[in-house]
């Protein structure tokens, strides 16, 4: 037993001296993540510049005539239909790739060259363009080896007082990118640090996510060393019968000493579940009984766009407001989902006039049998469910407003089935939207986003204390990283005098 607290000693004292810096950076760059994420362009950006679909709907045509443009045999995973700078294109994505496609077969969509630069450039900044760059290589602001396939990238540069500068994919368009100078000043100090988000180790995905693993892994060593250290630093105190709560007089030993007895445990957890961000969950915990993602079951069987019975002309003439149009279904019961700048509507599509989507409990209950007819384990022994109506959330359903823009989220059908996974199917009746939870994802959530976002019971449903309890954490972690830093720089030091008068 004596070696192995000298040997947690050592590694303590070790790891700790090799990664002090790294834990100070990922506490401090935790507060400015609460409130600064790194850049992107969401949806709802993308959606306010979009132009009303009102504008041409007179010559929009048919969608049979639309899907007969696609090569024989290609299946239809997606449809959406949106119109930009004056064209209206049907974004079709298939088994084969993704299309776009005009409403009339003769026209052709507009090249990707300076004028169509401008015009794009104009819907998201006013100010005059500075200077355009073709990248041929990513960088900071797109470090994501996915969009290597989008070179060249052209960088604008506006000539503004916030420095905007806009990312446009030369193969369609696309706009990939959008941020000014406050959103990467707090990316420098919050995400890119925390998240290790450096362009020549982020573009490449499995590089990028072992290294988050193996820092965080040694990190989880050094704290669970350093967490035996405390209880055996705790225990000689007590057997000496010692009324301090701390033997140390140098005030770095002491602070570290009783900032770790508190936060220890929430640094090794923060840690922990910083590490499960990127990791998988091991098969010899939980190893899937389905092969695939059972929601996508309840996406198959997807009438074919022109069997539609609602026409999506009728919908625009009903909104002529709506920017943005998606077929979707669930299992065979088609609807359509509707956008405009503010909000989106689920409009029911298996009638000629529309109405709102509302499936019932017997459609909800044959799409989830459905996943375990197809399934030959459950042929001779046929899952069993239990379906109840929620009208409040819980610890697996939790509000996500802030992500669904607002729209109805209770009541909604949650679907206990007993499976080898445990699974349990909460299933909107208003908008067809499933959250699929199984014991995979319980465990990702308690490894991940209840330990490293305090996302707990009680917590949930309460933003500000959550917040509190966090920055308080945060803080305490803080104070065993910056202790830790202070000691580490001294037994730098010392090390370095005694080999100075080593070779002196």
């Amino acid at each position: 037993m004596n070696m192995i607290t000298r040997l947690m000693y050592t590694i303590h004292r070790l790891l700790g001296t090799l990664l002090c810096i790294l834990f100070l950076i990922w506490f401090l760059s935790a507060f400015v993540m609460m409130y600064h994420r790194f850049p992107r362009v969401s949806a709802k950006e993308k959606l306010l510049r979009l132009e009303q679909l009102s504008a041409t709907a007179d010559s929009l045509p048919d969608i049979a005539s639309v899907m007969a443009r696609l090569p024989h045999g290609e299946k239809v995973k997606k449809l959406t239909l949106e119109r930009s700078l004056g064209q209206t294109v049907f974004h079709i994505r298939t088994d084969k790739g993704t299309r776009r496609l005009l409403p009339a077969p003769s026209d052709s969509l507009q090249p990707t060259d300076y004028g169509h630069i401008c015009r794009t450039a104009s819907l998201w900044c006013d100010a005059p363009i500075a200077r355009i760059d073709t990248l041929q290589s990513l960088d900071q602001w797109i470090p994501f080896g996915e969009l290597k396939k989008e070179m060249p990238i052209y960088k604008i540069h506006f000539a503004d007082d916030g420095r905007t500068q806009l990312y446009l994919s030369s193969r369609n368009g696309e706009v990939l990118q959008l941020s000014d100078k406050s959103q990467r000043f707090w990316a420098w100090l919050g995400a890119i640090p925390h998240w290790v988000y450096f362009t020549r180790l982020r573009q490449n995905a499995e590089l990028w996510s072992k290294t988050v693993i193996w820092l965080s892994g040694l990190g989880c060593l050094m704290l669970v060393a350093g967490i035996w250290v405390t209880a055996d630093v705790w225990r000689k105190t007590r057997r000496n019968r010692r009324r301090l709560f701390s033997p140390y007089r140098k005030r770095w030993y002491h602070w570290h000493y009783v900032s770790g007895i508190f936060f220890g445990v929430f640094v090794l957890t923060f840690t922990f579940s910083g590490m499960m961000s990127v990791a998988d969950i091991p098969e010899w915990i939980h190893k899937p009984a389905f092969k695939g993602n059972p929601v996508h079951a309840l996406r198959a069987r997807a009438p074919k766009p022109e069997a539609y019975p609602l026409d999506y002309r009728t919908l625009i003439a009903v909104h002529p407001e709506t920017k943005q149009i998606e077929w979707s279904n669930f299992r065979d019961h088609p609807y359509y989902i509707i956008r405009n700048e503010t909000t989106e509507q689920y409009i029911d599509a298996t009638d000629t006039l529309p109405h709102p989507l509302l499936l019932t409990e017997k459609e909800i209950r044959n799409g989830v049998e459905s996943i375990y007819a197809a399934d030959s384990i459950f042929w001779h022994h046929p899952a069993q469910m239990r379906m109840t109506r929620l009208d409040r959330f819980e610890t697996y359903y939790r509000d996500m407003s802030s992500m669904y823009r607002g729209r109805p989220q209770l009541p909604v059908w949650k679907v206990a089935v007993n499976d080898p996974d445990r699974s349990v199917y909460y299933i909107h009746p208003e908008t067809g939207i499933v959250r699929y939870v199984d014991t995979s994802s319980r465990w990702r959530y308690w490894c991940y986003t209840a330990l490293h976002r305090m996302r707990l019971p009680g917590l949930n449903s309460n933003a500000t204390l959550r917040k509190t309890v966090l920055w308080i954490l945060l803080l305490g972690g803080t104070a065993v990283s910056v202790t830790g830093m202070a000691l580490s720089v001294n037994y730098v030091r010392r090390k370095y005098r005694a080999f100075k008068r080593w070779n002196g």
